[in-house]
């Protein structure tokens, strides 16, 4: 029932969906759990994408853009974020 698939070094991977009550599994292989880099009891983050696909990620990409912006601020303006200490 698994498969792993290359493409221009993107790893898709097969797996199946089933029914748990009124929820929907799906089930990560270990190889899919080492790609993710996650460890049993994280969170993770799903996401719409383009047309009929879904991104799966351990870390919020809410959270890591506004790191990315505050990271981008304290860069421009380190001189006076050092005189402000």
């Amino acid at each position: 029932m698994y498969q792993e698939k290359d493409a221009d070094d993107l790893k898709m991977f097969k797996t199946g969906i089933r029914k748990v009550g009124t929820s929907f599994v799906v089930t990560l292989t270990a190889e899919m759990f080492e790609a993710l880099d996650a460890k049993e009891g994280d969170t993770v983050y799903v996401t719409h994408s383009d047309g009929n696909g879904i991104k799966l990620q351990l870390h919020d990409p809410e959270l890591l853009a506004a790191l990315k912006a505050a990271e981008d601020v304290m860069d421009e303006n380190r001189a006076l974020l050092k005189a402000l200490a």
